[in-house]
């Protein structure tokens, strides 16, 4: 029998200990896409590499190369590939020879195209088994194909080719897994349908990577060093780099779906995010507490916002993506080769600290590490060269998990030794000894211990043994997928016809790439020449002269940026003016998309801002929850309150949650509001009140035709809006046109319909409630952007 024929040679060489001991079961691993790129690079190798590990294990193994590919060619091509594979340079030269020998009678390749070829597959297997004696442990199936034809296979896996019952199953999928959040749910809706979550294994093959792999552990074995300096005191700031040399040549076709962000920022890069920003699991061996915590580490980032990143373009990339795709000379792609991301977390740990996720192609250099970068208090009197250098205090304390390549050219973990010396398992890293003249972000390598893999192993080869031992940990699990796409798909959208830097790629790239952290935001370093490409366009200074009156009130138009900006100011200019003359400013804000970028603008430029005698109410709210995704307010705290020092009693959010339940008229959540505007506002008049204005004229939540608000003694109102969520709670007109001032925020193409409506019509605020804003005794400014203004 052709299997117990292989085992007892292996068992001959001494690779087993005896043919009794094999009991564990037989494993069919099946590879789809056995003569693709990717397999030939890597996953033969790190199939015979597991075979190699676990022969002796117990269990016996067939493996099946699978393509589209008809038999003979497809045979011929596949073997092609096995002949060439190498055993590491420490196995005895016998036992490989007889281990390769044997690994490629196990081997065998099979046209899988059809039902049928699944049904035959399956069959062969289990005649196989059969004919041996033996039980099925279980089988792996390794998808190298790309996603489109995910749910096809998985469904011919599901009806034909499942093992019977007793023995597992394990589907390891290749990324990309989605687009974006939308596509990404989909896809995984689809496999779903077919696999239980424990059998999926989604492959990042970053975390096989040494260093990327040792992070945890490494958290976990130096918990008594780390515990008092993994946190926002000590930290200064994370940096996760992936430079490479390369351009996008020969891939365009992929790169231009992709890009940058989507290859390795949302993936690689966010995956090492996670183990680093985490909080450590009592045990870092059990996967379902590992795959919780990276969860909740997900929870607690910051919404990426289009300032939160630089982006660039190789120059060249253009005219590959034309003649590669064949596109028109003028096509211009706006997909980005290079980005610099900034992250913030949320949580108590790492609130305030700068995560740095940076990543291109065509730079000058392909190296990639992660570096925790710590704070340094100390002023050293003494001359630097009478002190120990090594273990000086005023030198640079970092602790680097790099991860290859670049002046190191190996896996590595790096501790300054002015922090301590870090617990390493022995088994599987070594210290490195005689320490040569290089440097190491800007200090020689005798100052940091410096240990290396005792065995340094390809990223697929450590994730297929994963796979064979079940370890979840080290794959993405479908609720992480959806979090980390949740986290990028609003940057992604934000950016996707944002300009690129161009950079002309390599050393030519100077210091064009480099970018700095300016209030919360990120921005490059150095300016870009401005090129004219349409010097015709009329420019903003040239619109600046077309009116100053809106509805006979004053009208303040800029592009959106100058705007806000402008905006933001008039605010605080009108808040110092009120509190030095009353001592106190109320300020009532309403909901919505427009008013985020205000928000965020006082929050990060505007420290002379009298936060602490401010009163921050609501002109509208939306019956639902105030944590809810919906709620006016929750917007209003993280993009604004949670950055700002506004003291806790002067923050008045509508009241439209009392009793366990929303907006219920019973309630008397309108009368509450009410009276809590008569209790601290002098007259029930604001100091300003912030507006909007929706593309049917309908302004807070006062809509057309309304039976509540738009006139009438009521201040504050229960209303119906026509879309979800539909119950409201909003200031009355007649409350707001008692304020001081009223500044209306109008951005965006979509509202110029509205606009030029609105300059035509009257005082009908039945039918467009913001033609009813007319303060009484106050003032009226409008703050328009060109788009809405002009179209």
């Amino acid at each position: 029998k052709m299997l117990r024929r292989v085992l007892c040679t292996v068992l001959f060489m001494g690779a087993l200990p005896s043919l009794a001991e094999v009991s564990q079961g037989h494993i069919s691993v099946v590879l789809l896409g056995a003569t693709g790129d990717l397999a030939k690079k890597y996953l033969w190798q790190g199939l015979f590499q597991l075979y190699m590990d676990q022969v002796s294990s117990g269990h016996s193994f067939t493996f099946h190369g699978a393509a589209l590919t008809a038999l003979e060619p497809g045979q011929r091509l596949m073997f092609d590939v096995l002949k060439k594979l190498a055993c590491p340079p420490d196995e005895p030269p016998n036992r490989c020879a007889v281990l390769k020998d044997q690994f490629l009678k196990l081997s065998q390749y099979h046209q899988l195209k059809t039902a049928e070829n699944y049904t035959a597959l399956n069959r062969e297997i289990e005649t196989l088994l059969s004919q041996e004696g033996l039980k099925e442990a279980g089988r792996i199936f390794y998808f190298s194909v790309p996603p489109f034809a995910y749910t096809e296979i998985a469904r011919h896996i599901n009806s034909s080719c499942r093992p019977p019952p007793g023995a597992w199953l394990r589907v390891v999928l290749e990324k990309p897994f989605g687009h974006d959040l939308e596509s990404a749910q989909q896809l995984a809706a689809d496999l779903t349908s077919f696999f239980r979550e424990e059998e999926m294994y989604r492959v990042d093959h970053y975390l096989g990577k040494q260093a990327v792999a040792h992070i945890l552990p490494f958290r976990d074995q130096n918990r008594q060093f780390l515990d008092p300096i993994w946190n926002r005191h000590h930290v200064e700031r994370v940096e996760i780099v992936l430079k490479e040399t390369v351009d996008a040549k020969g891939r365009t076709s992929f790169y231009e779906q992709y890009g940058v962000i989507r290859d390795v920022l949302q993936n690689h890069l966010t995956e090492a995010l996670m183990f680093l920003t985490m909080e450590l699991p009592a045990n870092v061996s059990r996967a379902e507490e590992v795959l919780q915590c990276k969860l909740q580490a997900f929870q607690s980032l910051r919404g990426l916002e289009k300032n939160s990143a630089v982006l660039g373009q190789y120059q060249a990339y253009a005219g590959q993506v034309q003649e590669e795709l064949q596109k028109a000379q003028d096509y211009i792609s706006t997909t980005p080769t290079f980005a610099g991301v900034l992250i913030h977390s949320d949580n108590l740990r790492w609130e305030g600290v700068p995560f740095l996720l940076t990543s291109g192609k065509a730079l000058d250099e392909r190296v990639g590490y992660v570096r925790v970068l710590f704070k340094n208090r100390a002023y050293c009197t003494q001359s630097e060269t009478l002190r120990d250098a090594g273990h000086s205090q005023c030198k640079a304390k970092q602790i680097i998990f790099y991860i290859g390549h670049g002046a190191l050219n190996t896996p590595a973990v790096l501790v300054s030794r002015n922090l301590f010396r870090p617990v390493m398992p022995e088994g599987s890293w070594r210290e490195a000894v005689g320490q040569s003249d290089l440097h190491i972000f800007g200090q020689p390598l005798c100052d940091y211990y410096v240990y290396r893999p005792v065995k340094e192993r390809d990223a697929y080869s450590v994730l297929i043994s994963n796979i064979y031992h079940g370890r979840k940990d080290f794959f993405i699990t479908t609720e992480n997928l959806l979090a980390s796409w949740g986290f990028w798909t609003p940057l992604l959208d934000s950016i996707s016809h944002q300009p690129l830097r161009l950079y002309p790629g390599g050393v030519e790239n100077q210091h064009l790439l480099d970018f700095e952290m300016v209030s919360g935001e990120v921005v490059f370093t150095l300016a870009e020449p401005v090129e004219l490409l349409n010097p015709s366009r009329l420019m903003p200074s040239d619109y600046r002269t077309i009116q100053s009156k809106f509805r006979q009130s004053p009208l303040v138009s800029a592009w959106s940026e100058d705007l806000i900006s402008q905006l933001a100011s008039d605010i605080e200019e009108t808040a110092s003016r009120t509190v030095a003359r009353s001592g106190q400013f109320h300020l009532a804000l309403s909901g919505g998309s427009s008013p985020v970028v205000l928000f965020q603008r006082l929050a990060r430029h505007h420290y002379a801002f009298p936060w602490r005698h401010t009163h921050i109410w609501l002109v509208d709210e939306r019956c639902v929850p105030l944590t809810d995704a919906e709620s006016n307010f929750l917007s209003l705290h993280n993009h604004l309150l949670q950055s700002v020092r506004v003291p806790y009693f002067n923050v008045h959010p509508m009241p439209v949650h009392l009793n366990q339940r929303l907006c219920v008229e019973e309630d008397r959540g309108t009368e509450l509001y009410a009276k809590e505007i008569m209790a601290l506002v002098a007259n029930a008049s604001f100091d300003l009140v912030l507006l909007g204005v929706g593309t049917d004229g309908h302004t807070a939540s006062l809509f057309p035709r309304s039976e509540n608000g738009l006139e009438g003694t009521q201040t504050v109102v229960l209303t119906e809006s026509p879309v979800k969520p539909h119950q409201r709670m909003s200031l009355s007109l007649p409350l707001i046109n008692k304020a001081r001032q009223v500044f209306v925020l109008v951005l965006g193409k979509g509202k110029h319909d509205i606009t030029t409506l609105l300059s035509r019509v009257g005082h009908e605020p039945r039918k467009w409630p913001i033609s009813g804003v007319s303060p009484s005794s106050g003032q009226l400014v409008w703050y328009m952007d060109y788009e809405a203004l002009l179209g």
